[in-house]
């Protein structure tokens, strides 16, 4: 059995980091490894806590722009004590075998339009020794592999791209009627062509492009926004509030718009096709690469009168009756169940290891 070691923010239900880290863990537990984890931040109550080592390195006592630094000083100490066949740093670490690229920093701060802080060079130098160090990253989409390149200079060679996976069982269309019922349930309109959103943080996410068009628009459409509170409603903008099941918001609207400034993947995206539900999806957003053409309209952005031309053509498919997706899994161009995913990343980890044999 291989002996491998994660490095994680936290082991808890929240965003889409810790379902990664949750995700690996479980797979990783079907094929018959256990590995170690290091962690800030470890919800015991999980089931993945069970299939795990946990190491817990708390850091309350670290001002918060530190933590990162102080975290790996704090690793560092535990590594020298047992150093594992493999390191796989989900979180950064310079100690990393294998580190994952799910974003970087520079990227962020220039798709953003912010300049660095002093905190910021601390995470741009964190992130330079963790891929400097390591000797494969994995990169969530080909347009991080670009900014591997770009701005940390990392060879080809180095880069491995491997999406992410997505719970295959839980994101999967409603029959008509089901999918009638959700949209009752969330009062959607029966009489408009409903856009779903769904946002933890509404700047990086462009809910600025979305809420004048939409707020000003005479179409018969409808914005439904799932996550953070909007500031103010109107007949053609609800908000849904928090969604425990997502799938379901997913299912029920007619298109899932991903609009973000910076997105090195977006989840989303292909969480919504596997619902049966196409795209409206910015041309910067990692997820369109793995997304076939007919599951998406791509617009642009930075193009004035893109985002429209976007939303009437999508208007226009639904009168149609062209809005769903038939069949969901041959809209992507990859395999995006968990077990595959982790198969591939073992190999990685452990090129000496069968995932087939182990089941």
């Amino acid at each position: 059995m291989p002996e491998i070691a994660i490095t994680a923010q936290a082991l808890k239900n929240s965003g889409g980091a810790e379902r990664y880290t949750r995700d690996v863990i479980a797979g990783l537990h079907r094929m018959g490894i256990r590995p170690t984890l290091f962690s800030r931040e470890i919800d015991r109550e999980l089931e993945e806590f069970a299939w795990v080592d946990a190491q817990l390195l708390e850091m309350r006592w670290a001002p918060r722009p530190l933590r990162n630094l102080a975290f790996n000083w704090m690793l560092g100490r535990r590594l020298r004590r047992h150093r594992p066949r493999c390191l796989f740093a989900i979180s950064h670490s310079p100690y990393a075998d294998v580190a994952l690229c799910g974003g970087t920093h520079p990227g962020f701060l220039e798709h953003m339009g912010q300049r660095a802080r002093q905190r910021d060079l601390w995470q741009v130098a964190l992130e330079q020794k963790t891929y400097a160090n390591a000797h494969t990253i994995i990169a969530h989409s080909r347009s991080m592999a670009e900014e591997l390149r770009r701005f940390y200079g990392i060879p080809e060679a180095k880069i491995r791209i491997l999406y992410p996976p997505v719970d295959t069982a839980r994101f999967h269309p409603l029959d008509p009627a089901e999918r009638l019922a959700a949209r009752r349930q969330l009062g959607l309109p029966e009489d408009r062509v409903v856009f779903g959103f769904s946002s933890t943080g509404h700047k990086r996410k462009g809910y600025d492009l979305l809420e004048p068009f939409f707020a000003e628009t005479r179409l018969p459409v409808c914005l439904a926004v799932a996550g953070r509170p909007i500031p103010q409603e109107c007949e053609t903008i609800r908000y849904l509030g928090y969604q425990k099941n997502i799938e379901r918001f997913f299912a029920a609207v007619d298109f899932t718009i991903v609009a973000s400034i910076y997105e090195p993947f977006g989840l989303v995206g292909v969480e919504s096709v596997l619902c049966g539900t196409p795209l409206l999806i910015a041309d910067n957003v990692g997820s369109a690469e793995a997304v076939a053409d007919d599951a998406m309209i791509v617009f642009n952005r930075k193009k004035a009168g893109d985002f429209a031309r976007a939303v009437h053509i999508a208007v226009d498919r639904v009168r149609g009756g062209g809005g769903r997706i038939a069949r969901p899994l041959d809209s992507l161009r990859y395999v995006p169940d968990v077990d595959t995913h982790v198969a591939a990343l073992v190999q990685l980890l452990d090129p000496g290891v069968d995932p087939i044999s182990r089941g």
